[in-house]
């Protein structure tokens, strides 16, 4: 009799030991466990630790709430203004409920990653060539609404959408450097405009200067002479004195002589 009940008492146990380890689940941090039993979803969500279920009866299913970086492939696609075109992104989402995320789609991440290329190429469709390379946080802010309309209802949450590059045919990258060369060119053409027309106007003061004081012209000749005669390999030459030349100055200033007073006085 006491054989039977240690025979019996060891059996239980070691069923005991085997329906916990059948029921036995451990849910890591960065997890949740969604649990169906007889295939109905159970309201609760299993949080992270260890956890029991029904052995053969509940299925635990495991989501992961990490942050999920999903590149989507490079899409071809025309602009607004007809420029062939293609675009690559990355999509950073990650699911917020998991029960949704399990039930209402059959696979949110290939979900996700459709939704992606689709806006992606409507965006292209949508925008102008300019837009795409100057304008991309404007773009990846209606990408980002676009995708995340939609997966708010599978449980996922759209964190952010990056444009990565844009790739140009070789025909439009060599008529963009001929229009960015040419216009860096209209600027250097302004710039030395703007720059002739303020020297002008300096000389047009100074050569009024010059024209009240004489003696500022005279000044102004002696220091062109010291500044060529600082040049080793020229030679100045002046046909007139300074001297014979302010001589000249002066008698142009002296009222003519009469020579009728001349004759009367004699």
């Amino acid at each position: 009799m006491v054989e039977e009940l240690v025979a019996a008492g060891a059996t239980l146990v070691a069923a005991g030991a085997v329906y916990a380890m059948a029921a036995a689940r451990v849910v890591k941090q960065y997890e949740r466990g969604v649990v169906f039993r007889l295939g109905r979803l159970r309201p609760e969500v299993r949080g992270p630790g260890f956890t029991l279920i029904v052995p053969v009866v509940d299925r635990l299913q495991k989501v992961n709430m990490q942050v999920v970086t999903m590149p989507v492939p490079a899409q071809e696609g025309i602009t607004r203004d007809n420029v062939t075109v293609r675009v690559d992104a990355v999509v950073y989402f990650k699911v917020t409920g998991p029960a949704e995320a399990v039930v209402r789609v059959e696979d949110y991440r290939f979900a996700v990653s459709q939704m992606a290329q689709t806006s992606l190429r409507s965006i292209i469709g949508k925008s102008e060539l300019d837009d795409l390379l100057s304008n991309r946080e404007k773009l990846n802010q209606g990408l980002e609404l676009m995708i995340d309309s939609p997966a708010v209802e599978w449980g996922v949450t759209i964190d952010r959408v990056e444009i990565k590059d844009v790739s140009l045919p070789e025909t439009m990258k060599r008529s963009m450097a001929r229009q960015a060369e040419a216009d860096r060119e209209r600027r250097a053409r302004v710039i030395n405009a703007d720059a002739e027309l303020q020297a002008s106007k300096k000389l047009a003061e100074a050569a009024q200067q010059m024209q009240d004081t004489p003696a500022a012209l005279q000044l102004r000749l002696l220091q062109t002479v010291v500044a060529v005669a600082a040049e080793k390999n020229s030679t100045l030459v002046l046909p007139f004195p300074v001297e014979l030349l302010r001589f000249l100055e002066k008698a142009q200033q002296l009222p003519p002589a009469s020579g009728g007073s001349n004759s009367s006085q004699g």
